[in-house]
């Protein structure tokens, strides 16, 4: 099939929106609402218009290029006088309705709409009206995920998100006209099926959805000279902090970061990779000891946003998760004990700062269980966004910072294993390697377990451990709608699964809800990311848990052993049942689903 695209001839086929065609010739096209990596084109923005002459109308049609189908020996035009004109007035409309504020707005420097306004040659706004939004406040109830009305374009790639991608389905448009708004199914968060995974957070291409901002706090402690200010980085930041500051993505900006932090007056600096150490060798003795009494499948523990999702969506499946605390809060409650001891210092003084790759995060630092007397375990959560915030307001620039290292002689060691906790598989391909040398004496030969490293969102392995355990059967899911599909199949009994590793966001840790953001992309830097965190494992100098020797230490002369009664105590936890509003049509309508698959 072919037809004209400014009077260039192109073929195509069946299907293809004029969108896609253009697209794959390199002509550009204005796009609000679309984000083609969700498969989401609502035409509701009206951006994308062009000019299609159809050879049966007299007239031209001016129609949406990202949801009409381009049809043989159409001529499309797509910058025509009266094509520019019309999508200015569509651009300006959307700016009408929307708070200009744009020096206090979560996207300042990266918004996409105004990078359309730029684009379409958006001058001046003649009109403004805030009926459907003037008095209401953002909506914060100290929840981790900020939805600000004033600043929603009812694009619903959030919807889309929740909805398609994750399989959560806890966002609607509601409203008519200039009252129309997303909320969320339930009126709150803790009664709707929400999980605060953060994806929705990604997909905004305004400041309409943004995490809740702790830089102040922060600032606040540093500010304070009483306060022993104790940092942490997550696997993930590393290798997903460097495009923020012109440096090429999936750089490993691990040296820049310790030493921006320095600059900034941080006390302690710690890796999160060190606790995920410590939370393998918890965890592998606890899964160890289930095989062995046959107690069924286990779950991973470390991703706040899955164990939410089992609560609010699963809660008869609660016994099925490690107990094992996550590496955050494993690191939290080793630093305002062992650290504490080991350093002297007050831990009703101390305050620890994540820094982290998730929304759900800070979350999980709010949890009952991880506050003690009134103290929480971790302090403040920052997400990577929140981070690169901070350090700006410091006149702090990454790329020209010398590299530093950790220092710390109890706490920052840590082994490639505990690096490759961020992406997908990592969290059970660094378990493996620990539980081989428990059972069998010896270290695993081929440490690099392949069947584990692919990015399908379900992928499963034959792992054979040896000694009386000899072949488990394991499974990963990155995702949440492949975690449905998981857990049900579970609960049906129609798979049969030792260990499960479970991370709710699409591409691991590497690309939560939390991480930067891309205009027009949704998760373009995935692979980049976990290349090098494979590459740090290669190159680190100790690639199991077990062979970290500061975890090593902190057992002899604190713990004592994997799972003793003091370990159990500070780094394990319990779940709660949070059923949501919801749970059981989401489940239901999944089932209807599956079976019509089946037919």
């Amino acid at each position: 099939m072919q037809a004209l695209i400014n009077g260039q001839a192109y073929d195509f086929k069946a299907g293809q929106t004029i969108l896609q065609v253009a697209r794959e010739h390199d002509i550009f096209i204005p796009t609000l609402c679309e984000l083609n990596d969700i498969d989401h084109a609502p035409g509701t923005c009206r951006v994308c218009l062009v000019e299609v002459n159809d050879g049966q109308s007299a007239e031209p049609r001016f129609l949406t290029a990202c949801d009409t189908p381009l049809q043989e020996g159409w001529q499309v035009q797509t910058r025509t006088a009266k094509v520019q004109d019309m999508r200015r007035v569509q651009v300006e409309m959307t700016m009408a309705d929307h708070h200009q504020s744009c020096s206090t707005c979560k996207r300042n420097g990266n918004c996409e709409l105004l990078s359309v306004a730029n684009s379409v040659g958006l001058t001046t706004v003649d009109f403004h009206y805030t009926q459907g939004w003037e008095n209401d406040e953002p909506m914060d109830e100290g929840q981790a995920i900020i939805y600000d009305r004033s600043r929603c374009i009812r694009c619903q790639r959030c919807v889309a998100v929740c909805r398609n991608v994750q399989n959560i389905d806890s966002l609607e448009l509601a409203g008519w006209g200039s009252t129309a708004g997303i909320r969320l199914k339930g009126g709150s968060v803790e009664p709707s099926p929400c999980v605060t995974c953060g994806q929705c957070v990604m997909v905004c291409p305004t400041g309409a959805l943004s995490e809740r901002d702790q830089t102040q706090e922060v600032l606040d402690y540093l500010a304070d000279p009483g306060i022993t200010t104790v940092f942490q980085m997550a696997p993930a930041i590393r290798v997903g902090f460097g495009e923020e500051f012109g440096l090429p993505p999936g750089h490993n900006v691990e040296g820049q970061i310790i030493a921006a932090l320095r600059k900034l007056g941080a006390d302690i600096i710690l890796d999160t990779n060190f606790a995920a150490d410590v939370v393998i060798m918890e965890e592998g003795t606890e899964l160890l000891g289930r095989l062995s009494q046959k107690k069924g499948p286990t779950f991973t523990s470390c991703c706040p946003a899955w164990i939410t999702f089992i609560e609010k969506h699963y809660p008869d499946m609660r016994p099925m998760l490690s107990s094992t605390r996550s590496p955050q809060q494993t690191l939290g409650v080793i630093a305002k004990t062992y650290l504490a001891e080991k350093r002297q210092i007050d831990p009703a003084r101390m305050r620890v700062i994540s820094i982290m790759p998730c929304t759900a995060k800070k979350e999980e630092a709010r949890r009952p269980e991880h506050v003690k007397n009134g103290q929480p375990d971790v302090d403040v959560v920052l997400t990577i966004r929140e981070f690169a915030h901070l350090l700006r307001r410091e006149g702090i620039d990454l790329k020209h910072m010398t590299p530093s290292a950790f220092d710390d002689p109890y706490m920052s060691e840590y082994s490639g294993a505990g690096a490759i906790f961020g992406t997908t598989g990592g969290v059970m391909e660094a378990a493996l390697r620990t539980m081989y040398f428990v059972v069998n004496g010896k270290e695993l030969e081929h440490i690099e377990i392949g069947q584990l490293r692919g990015f399908e969102s379900v992928r499963t392995a034959h792992v054979n451990l040896g000694g009386d355990f000899g072949e488990i059967k394991v499974a990963m899911c990155h995702g949440l709608k492949g975690a449905r599909e998981v857990v049900e199949a579970i609960r049906a009994g129609s798979v049969d699964f030792d260990f499960i590793e479970i991370m709710a966001c699409p591409g691991g840790c590497v690309d939560g809800g939390g991480t930067l953001r891309s205009k027009k992309a949704y998760l373009p830097h995935a692979l980049k990311r976990r290349a090098t965190l494979y590459d740090i494992d290669r190159h680190t100098k100790a690639r199991q848990s077990h062979n970290n020797q500061q975890v090593q230490k902190l057992y002899a002369d604190f713990l004592e052993a994997p799972h003793s009664e003091k370990a159990h105590h500070l780094l394990h936890t319990s779940y709660r049942d949070r059923s949501c509003v919801r749970a059981a049509d989401i489940r239901a309508v999944w089932g209807e689903q599956a079976e019509e698959g089946q037919r």
